[in-house]
């Protein structure tokens, strides 16, 4: 059958010239006579595609030179121990500042309290987290170890506009649901982290980018497998890495630098969730979940006035190829996740869908 457009929050669809570039080298990667699922993370073929991948990464976020990359397993959810685990000793007290926009910062946060002090500085729980709250320099702790943020909150469809002043206090991100989709700053930054499956490549491999000077203060119970500095002293190559997402996301990092980078790829994610926003608010009976101003260029949650309406767009838009639609139970009725791979055309015959779905049913 044709390929359809895929709108899952993750994981979520590849860009079909990384999918045939896979295929193709599925059975012999360049001559080598083995696939990368076979291969040795010890062999010159692999130690070439791990270091091409962290090249491609470093240039297409700009990381500067005092940022380590790793490219680790457990996806975004480790992560929510390990950088308590890593940071909370950093300073007396073991304190952590957080910013509560959804469930995954609130997984983040419960993890965060097994390991010291957490203050929840600002939430937009009040609202179904709707929307992103307005944050000060003075409400951050100075002698927090670190402060959190989520990006891009992808069940919520919310995304910061501006980053919070944390002042002196690292600024911790996780960006798992945004990260190349838009230019950041990393500088601004003390860690970025992010499960590869919504814009990097299949699940399997996170992303984490961490500044120098934070490494080496984890807590004494740190498992070995669950600090930063074995894996920085390591290469990211401490056990058996997750080798063939790795490659995959290198061809993705391949394909992303050959369609402009981060900026051009901004512009393109800007026209998508533009029209399918401009939609939303001219629409008679689809309504769209999230205050305008924090409106996320990935995840457009959206509902119809009825469940059995919503029932119905989800069974009628999967017949016509548009699959995984359906929204959280958090928000209920639609969801579309558009990251990178999401061509224009998905977005444009989601729209025509929903045209053609509202002059039957108002």
């Amino acid at each position: 059958m044709p390929r359809v457009y895929n709108f899952s929050a993750g994981p979520s669809m590849l860009p079909e010239e990384v999918l045939k570039t896979a295929a193709s080298e599925m059975l012999d990667y360049q001559n080598t006579g083995t696939s990368v699922m076979e291969m040795s993370h010890r062999s010159n073929a692999f130690i070439a595609i791990a270091k091409d991948a962290e090249t491609l990464l470093r240039e297409l976020m700009e990381i500067p030179e005092n940022y380590k990359v790793l490219f680790l397993q457990g996806g975004a959810s480790t992560q929510f121990a390990m950088v308590p685990l890593n940071l909370m000793g950093r300073k007396e007290g073991k304190k952590a500042d957080f910013v509560n926009t959804g469930m995954w910062s609130k997984k983040a946060i419960g993890e965060a309290k097994k390991f010291g002090t957490v203050k929840v500085v600002a939430t937009s729980e009040d609202k179904n987290f709707n929307y992103i709250p307005t944050l000060t320099k003075d409400m951050f702790d100075p002698q927090a170890s670190y402060a959190h943020i989520t990006t891009n909150n992808t069940i919520f469809g919310t995304r910061y506009r501006e980053l919070p002043d944390t002042g002196d206090v690292p600024l911790v991100a996780d960006m798992s649901s945004n990260i190349l989709s838009e230019r950041y700053d990393v500088s601004k930054f003390g860690v970025i982290y992010a499960g590869a499956q919504k814009n990097i490549g299949p699940a399997g491999v996170t992303i984490v980018i961490i500044r120098e000077d934070l490494l080496g203060g984890e807590l004494d119970i740190t498992p070995t497998m669950l600090g930063y500095k074995v894996h920085v002293e390591n290469e990211s190559m401490y056990n058996t890495p997750p080798c063939y997402p790795l490659y995959v996301a290198k061809l993705v990092f391949d394909w992303l630098k050959a369609k402009g980078g981060v900026a051009a790829m901004q512009k393109v994610n800007e026209e998508k969730a533009a029209m399918l926003y401009e939609f939303l608010d001219g629409s008679k009976i689809f309504k769209g979940t999230v205050e305008k101003e924090y409106r996320s260029l990935m995840n457009v949650p959206f509902v119809l006035p009825s469940d059995d309406l919503n029932g119905a767009f989800v069974k009628q838009a999967t017949a016509a190829g548009l699959i995984n639609l359906k929204g959280h139970r958090s928000v209920g009725g639609m969801r579309a996740s558009i990251y990178n791979a999401m061509p224009v055309e998905g977005v444009r015959a989601l729209v025509e869908f929903m045209k053609e779905f509202e002059s039957k049913n108002s």
